[in-house]
């Protein structure tokens, strides 16, 4: 019967927003597809394991894997390094203002665009040593730090730990869907429909540079201490005062990964025997992407150690740093197990005659909403793409729907979840810095967030209709 093949994704959804916990959901799931598979208490456990075997034994999921490990890696050595920090203290040292503060929010994401989280914990402590010289509330603070992080992030194409998780989604769905294409292209096709990210964007330059409210600063935790709440040292790990202050150890191994993937990627379109702009576009991207952070981890650990750190703590930190990412590899396992079950249980075929009647038009808009309820209550953008991808992309074929705009839609709703969601890392890790409430801090985003949803649900509806 066909409507087996849905019962695993319904297991997941209802596992995930009853435990918030994704990474458990998605297990339960490929443990459901095994046993559909092979309804025997022996057989069922052996297929579940073959199912997440196979996507781990992967070559393009296993270069995935290394690019994730190697650039949380890196991370852990630049912490260690005192680029971090480094970074914070230069800037709180030149800024002298509102402006000054906000310009430097947005235009420091030309280096630290590599992941959400490192965006918050490079720029949320300068702007918590500037309290006292903006007129915003810390809400109001933490909004405009997180709107250039997630919602930034996502539209960013290359040198991000996103990427090649992005990238693999849209593989495996494909793959499911039983269609064909560049799943790195379509990415990037994409980027300009991942309309919720783009509002949020524009808010939050709004709520920078125009934003004219007088009110102080006086919603912290701990108010009857303030002295300690406006200083920027020990906020977080990242600018622990045992630190070093170094901020070239933050620029140029960031520098490096951005410059090496670029050059790699025009050599291995060479290779290919392409010239210009069309070596860029051929290149195998991710190959360029892994090979850019081991370069740059190699000579950074040489020159950190030339610069007198011993080996053994840059082991440490290296090995801490990547075991940081443990959890998203553990996600994505489960991801690529999940998929190879849907595949066994010919899922695709199954949404392809379940939902061919729904209008082409429909189908963004409507991915994007259950995607949005989705991930505001598992609070997990990747945990979305993971679980809504292989739906999505199937839905649109089936439908005829522009692949593209629905690919953007599925990232657009796990963006509005890891932006909003009391339970998102980013809400949390915003909110410990500034010290703030996480609860109350994600209901003043959610007002905003809804505004930006509403705008991109319209959106959706629109221009499906003319693509």
């Amino acid at each position: 019967m066909s409507w087996i093949a849905i019962i695993p994704f319904l297991v997941v959804v209802a596992a995930a927003i009853w435990t918030k916990q994704v990474i458990p959901s998605l297990l339960f799931g490929v443990i459901v597809a095994g046993y559909l598979t092979e309804p025997d208490w022996l057989g069922g456990m052996t297929t579940t394991l073959s199912f997440i075997i196979e996507g781990l034994t992967d070559k393009n999921n296993l270069k995935i894997i290394l690019f994730l490990y190697g650039f949380s890696a890196l991370i852990g050595l630049i912490k260690m390094a005192g680029g971090i920090k480094g970074f914070v203290q230069l800037a709180t040292e030149k800024i002298t203002d509102k402006r000054g503060a906000f310009t430097l929010t947005w235009v420091s994401s030309i280096g630290t665009f590599a992941a959400p989280s490192f965006r918050i914990v490079t720029i949320g402590p300068v702007m918590k040593a500037m309290l006292k010289k903006i007129p915003m509330t810390k809400q109001e603070l933490g909004f405009v730090i997180e709107t250039t992080a997630a919602p930034l992030v996502v539209l960013i194409p290359v040198a991000t730990a996103f990427v090649g998780y992005m990238t693999s989604v849209i593989e495996l769905s494909l793959q499911q869907a039983g269609t064909s294409g560049d799943a790195y292209m379509l990415y990037i096709r994409s980027i300009p429909f991942n309309f919720f990210a783009i509002s949020m964007l524009l808010i939050g330059f709004y709520l920078s540079f125009f934003h004219r409210s007088k009110k102080q600063a006086t919603d912290a935790e701990n108010p009857e201490d303030e002295e300690q709440d406006d200083s920027w040292e020990d906020c977080h790990p990242c600018v622990a005062k045992d630190l070093p202050a170094k901020p070239w150890n933050l620029i140029l191994p960031l520098a490096s990964v951005i410059l090496l993937t670029f050059f790699l990627m025009y050599m291995l379109g060479l290779k290919k025997d392409e010239t210009g702009l069309q070596a860029l576009i051929n290149a195998n991207v991710l190959d360029a992407m892994v090979l850019a952070v081991v370069l740059t981890l190699i000579w950074f650990v040489v020159y950190l150690k030339i610069s007198g750190q011993p080996l053994k703590k840059m082991m440490e930190f290296l090995i801490d740093g990547g075991n940081d990412m443990m959890g998203v590899i553990l996600l994505l396992a489960m991801v690529w197990g999940l998929s190879a079950g849907s595949e066994a249980l010919n899922f695709s075929e199954t949404i392809a005659s379940w939902f061919e009647w729904i209008p082409g038009a429909f189908v963004a808009v409507l991915i994007f909403l259950i995607g949005c309820s989705l991930s505001y209550f598992i609070g997990s953008s990747w945990g979305t793409w993971g679980i809504l991808m292989p739906v999505g992309v199937s839905i649109a074929v089936a439908a005829g729907s522009s692949l593209p705009i629905v690919i953007g839609a599925v990232f657009a709703s796990g963006t509005f979840g890891a932006f909003s969601s009391p339970l998102s890392d980013n809400t949390n890790t915003t909110a410990g810095i500034l010290n703030l409430n996480a609860i109350n801090y994600a209901k003043f985003k959610l007002k905003p967030a809804l505004i930006a949803g509403g705008v991109a649900a319209g959106l959706y509806f629109g221009v499906s209709f003319f693509m």
